[in-house]
């Protein structure tokens, strides 16, 4: 019965696109989908405000993030320090 109390937790991987807000950073991650009538395959994305504390990534890093609690009125994901 461990699966009941099991938390899902979202993570992405993306690019840094803006570092130029204090503690946070705005990261750009792209998905492969499938149109579901014509079965072509494309690309969107989408682009996240990331908590980042230390101000460590700049512009062009590759980061990975995970949904947290919200920290601002757009800010619900924080960046996993490796």
């Amino acid at each position: 019965m461990a699966d009941e109390n099991k938390k899902i937790v979202r993570t992405f991987n993306g690019i840094v696109v803006s570092d130029s807000m204090d503690k946070t950073i705005v990261v750009r991650v792209q998905s492969a989908k499938k149109h579901p009538k014509y079965l072509k395959h494309y690309t969107s994305h989408a682009k996240y405000k990331v908590h980042d504390p230390e101000n460590k990534f700049k512009v062009g890093d590759s980061v990975q993030f995970v949904e947290t609690r919200p920290i601002s009125k757009e800010k619900r994901w924080k960046v996993i320090y490796s």
